[in-house]
């Protein structure tokens, strides 16, 4: 199993780069973002990467970040999910980004990436929610994880927002944690309703 390349860049075409690695060229598939990120044509990378094989072809995945990896590993496992479409979720939002909105429960914004449908996302949702809750790193230190930043996040959906919305609106509160409309005064002056 082939679990990183570093390399040359010799030639790039829509979803997938070439890397010359001793005389050896590897073709690796990539996520629009990482894509955009490789760099010019003759430039050393560094990519991690997932080998899938199938009965038909041997295919490379890349990734510039050991997040985008797992999370692409996590979302295969999906009944419905292959690796193109994992390689189009992570085109349409970058990794930290897509794990709120599937911890947030966003149907409607996993729903808009190209190949997954309403019941997809839902599954999704299902499948991935408790797993990347236990990979959060960090859960345990933001504020939405006490009983007070339950009921201050349950407060800001009423008014209209998603918990992906809210609950980047109160990461980086340093106040006291206990207190429910502290809580609620930061996250809407973030939100710029205040």
């Amino acid at each position: 199993m082939i679990a990183s390349l570093k390399g040359r860049v010799t030639g790039f075409d829509a979803a997938s780069v070439i890397i010359d690695v001793n005389g050896i060229g590897y073709r690796v598939m990539l996520s629009t973002m990482s894509l955009a990120s490789v760099g010019g044509q003759g430039g050393e990378v560094a990519l991690l990467t997932s080998m899938i094989v199938r009965e038909e072809s041997i295919s490379l995945y890349g990734f510039l970040s050991e997040q985008e990896q797992q999370l692409f590993e996590k979302l295969i496992t999906v009944s419905g999910v292959g690796p193109k479409v994992a390689l189009s979720a992570l085109s349409t939002f970058a990794a930290d980004t897509l794990s709120q909105i599937i911890l947030g429960e966003d149907v409607a914004r996993i729903a808009t990436i190209p190949g997954i449908g309403k019941k997809t996302a839902q599954r999704i949702i299902l499948e991935l929610r408790g797993v990347l809750d236990a990979y959060s790193t960090d859960k345990a230190t933001s504020p939405t994880a006490s009983a007070a930043g339950t009921q201050a996040t349950e407060a800001l959906m009423g008014m209209g927002f998603t918990a992906t919305e809210v609950n980047l609106a109160l990461k980086g509160y340093e106040g006291d944690t206990q207190d429910v409309a502290a809580l609620i005064r930061f996250g809407l002056k973030r939100l710029g309703a205040s």
